[in-house]
């Protein structure tokens, strides 16, 4: 097994359990994190949203919290997974089930140098906000309110 699949079982193993620290030994130092939410810069910024989530999720959702992982494939340049989040969306306490397809590139010690995220926002949108994402969640407006409530969210939290 390559370096760097060997880097996303262990990132996926640490994220199922909530490991934020784990998570973030995954990552490069100049590591890029985008995804419909979150455009991050730098392993502090993508390891701060890890643990954000993380921590957001054992105290207000680790009932619920379920992650599943696969079709992870990686060579020593770039790599791929399917996983899917099944958790209680904190904002509203609503359920949700993502789907997301990551695709990555690895620096030369095997550690992600990006990671891009792809999901439906509408239907993440629906299931997180409920009425107001069915009807506004594949509009621009709500996708970038949300991305600005996001940022201000991770902005506070690495101020801590």
């Amino acid at each position: 097994m390559h370096p760097p699949q060997m880097t996303l079982e262990k990132f996926y193993t640490a994220f199922a359990r909530l490991d934020a620290a784990a998570m973030a030994e995954c990552y490069a130092q100049d590591a890029q994190f985008e995804d419909e939410v979150f455009s991050l810069h730098g392993r502090a910024e993508v390891a701060g949203m890890w643990a954000m989530l993380c921590e957001t999720t054992r105290s207000k959702g680790a009932d619920v919290w379920k992650l599943q992982h696969g079709d992870v494939q990686a060579d020593a340049r770039a790599g791929r997974a399917h996983w899917v989040a099944d958790y209680r969306f904190s904002a509203t306490g609503r359920m949700v089930r993502n789907s997301i397809d990551s695709r990555f590139t690895f620096d030369a010690a095997g550690l992600i140098a990006t990671q891009r995220d792809r999901f439906n926002f509408w239907a993440w949108a629906r299931q997180a906000l409920g009425p107001p994402g069915l009807l506004l969640g594949w509009t621009p407006w709500l996708r970038n309110k949300v991305r600005r409530q996001a940022a201000a969210s991770l902005r506070r939290y690495l101020q801590r």
